[in-house]
């Protein structure tokens, strides 16, 4: 429906594809301690956050309409997007809405752990406008860089993902209702 939803199914793809895989330690990556189990086969994190983003789709599609059961969900990650909007198309624009505002958020979220930082110098800051938020890892947040744009505090303003990807998708369905 927007033009991010492929972003989002091909982030969580290159999730599972490359950051589930086997580290491969070599000589040289200094002493430790001999092992006495083998580690994982793969990036056990990674699959637990892919593990959470899934379920919180499937429990968000689940939840938005009671009336007609969204059956069972797909065994492929990528797929589950494409399986909320299926299942909730029927929905009003608000649960919609909704909807998008979940897999933009996830959409962000996969490309920061796949390290593009950089996603979120593409939204204005919600307080005043100015483009530029800088990723602060810390605190898991995007930061104003606009030295007049302060909280109570005195502090730049900084942002959640969810409070961006509500403000990308609401600007997207203002553009899309006034258009027709």
């Amino acid at each position: 429906m927007l033009g991010d939803d492929n972003t989002t199914e091909h982030r969580l793809r290159l999730l599972q594809a490359e950051f589930t895989q086997f580290e491969r330690r070599g000589p040289g990556d200094g002493r430790t301690a001999t092992r006495t189990t083998s580690p994982a086969p793969l990036n056990i994190n990674v699959l637990d956050r892919i593990h959470a983003a899934v379920n919180e789709v499937v429990e968000h599609t689940r939840a938005a309409d009671w009336s007609t059961p969204a059956g069972p969900a797909p065994t492929d990650a990528s797929r589950v997007y494409d399986w909320a909007r299926q299942h909730t198309a029927h929905l009003d624009e608000g649960h919609q809405q909704a909807r998008e505002t979940l897999i933009y958020r996830q959409g962000l979220e996969h490309a920061i752990e796949l390290g593009d930082t950089s996603v979120v110098r593409k939204h204005p800051c919600p307080g005043c406008g100015c483009y530029g938020l800088a990723w602060r890892p810390a605190r898991q947040r995007a930061a104003c860089p606009n030295r007049y744009c302060l909280d109570d505090d005195g502090l730049s303003r900084s942002w959640q993902l969810a409070t961006l990807a509500h403000h990308h998708v609401a600007r997207q369905f203002a553009t899309k209702s006034s258009a027709t």
